[in-house]
């Protein structure tokens, strides 16, 4: 049998901290899908995307002599983009309501149709999808976090657990709460929007 001739992630950052550059080169390269899943994510808007990616490979190069092979890189690195995700959001902190004026002339019209008669209305992909990312732009950063992975990205609880760092049944707990908080947005959103 053939051995994969493919060097593990884990490899390729010894080889860089080694003093191999292409090894960064090809790091990045297999690890760029993964933490930019964890940007867009995270930014509720495709705003500064660029920016923020190199920020996270910054941070993953300035610290990967801190790496420990106790867990996958993948995992470490994640908790790196998750944490540059939630600070950028901290620092960029944005108004608890929704503003009617905030949202695009199709989103409006999606919103109208969607509270008229939920069941009656079938939202376009597009439109469901912007309007979902709208009303999750209101949760704290932690909590939209949780719903993202657990019921966008129908990530295991385990695999959520690792990534937070909380045990199973304190992330089952919070995404509980976090999908009551979304609820309760999207059902006071018509009592905070502003009319022009």
């Amino acid at each position: 049998m053939a051995e994969d001739p493919t060097p593990a992630t884990s490899e390729l950052l010894r080889s860089w901290l080694g003093g191999d550059d292409s090894a960064a080169e090809e790091l990045v390269e297999r690890l760029h899908p993964l933490v930019a899943k964890i940007v867009n994510a995270h930014l509720p808007r495709r705003e500064q995307v660029n920016d923020l990616l190199q920020e996270i490979f910054a941070k993953v190069f300035s610290r990967a002599s801190q790496f420990k092979e106790t867990s996958p890189l993948e995992h470490w690195v994640a908790r790196i983009a998750v944490s540059t995700c939630r600070d950028r959001l901290r620092h960029h902190s944005r108004r608890p309501h929704l503003l009617w004026s905030e949202l695009s002339p199709d989103e409006q019209l999606a919103y109208d149709r969607f509270a008229s008669d939920a069941s009656a209305v079938l939202l376009s992909p597009d439109e469901a999808r912007s309007l979902l990312e709208r009303l999750l732009s209101r949760l704290p950063v932690a909590e939209r976090a949780l719903v993202v992975w657990l019921d966008l990205e129908e990530r295991p609880i385990a695999e959520v657990s690792d990534l937070t760092g909380a045990p199973a049944g304190l992330v089952r707990v919070r995404a509980f709460r976090a999908r009551q908080r979304l609820r309760q947005i999207a059902a006071s959103l018509p009592k905070d929007l502003y009319l022009p």
